[in-house]
């Protein structure tokens, strides 16, 4: 798929048909995380991939978030900025969780691309999730994703279309001039710039 379509298709999907995804294609989703930036050369980022039917019920109390159980897959995202706060100091987290960021959307982009949906669920009980995976002490858990097909009834017209290569787009959450500026926080038009004379 165009990624200009799959960055304008991609939105949560909270509503999952009975029908299971191949999980080989979900792995095929996690595998594009390994192409986004990378501080210092030092990955940090895990995915576990879900599918014990307890487990996930498990993760869906501790996102406070029924749906989530409805899913046949869930993916919970982890990173661990050990070598980064080595190399770098305190900024190290911060890259960590910049580098988990940027992962993500590959992910996301991809499972657009795939013909799968997901929703981005950053509010759990960080606890409860690390007990439940054996996650690391030190880890930070950045994100869970039910994974599955959209329900068929919610599925607009755009989705096939793009898949045919006639996306109508979804229209932007916000408008541009709201988030963009020009050389400094607030500046709303681009100055010309004064020539200088030969």
């Amino acid at each position: 798929m165009d990624l200009d379509k799959a960055i304008r298709l991609r939105k949560s999907v909270r509503k999952f048909s009975s029908k299971k995804p191949d999980w080989r294609d979900i792995i095929e989703c996690i595998d594009s995380a390994r192409y986004s930036p990378i501080a210092g050369g030092n990955y940090v980022c895990n995915f576990i991939l879900v599918d014990e039917k307890e487990k996930i019920n498990k993760i869906a109390v501790a996102t406070q978030q029924d749906f989530v159980a409805k899913a046949k897959y869930v993916v919970v995202v982890c990173s661990n900025p050990g070598r980064l706060v080595n190399a770098y100091g305190k900024e190290g987290e911060i890259y960590s969780r910049q580098q988990a960021g940027a992962a993500i959307e590959n992910f996301l982009l991809k499972i657009v691309g795939s013909g799968l949906s997901t929703c981005w669920v950053g509010h759990f009980v960080e606890d409860e999730i690390k007990n439940l995976l054996d996650i690391p002490s030190d880890s930070n858990v950045e994100a869970v994703f039910p994974i599955g097909f959209e329900l068929k009834k919610a599925i607009a017209h755009t989705r096939r279309e793009a898949l045919k290569g006639k996306a109508r787009t979804k229209k932007a959450p916000i408008d541009l001039d709201r988030i963009l500026f020009f050389n400094k926080f607030g500046q709303e038009e681009m100055v010309k710039q004064k020539k200088l004379r030969d």
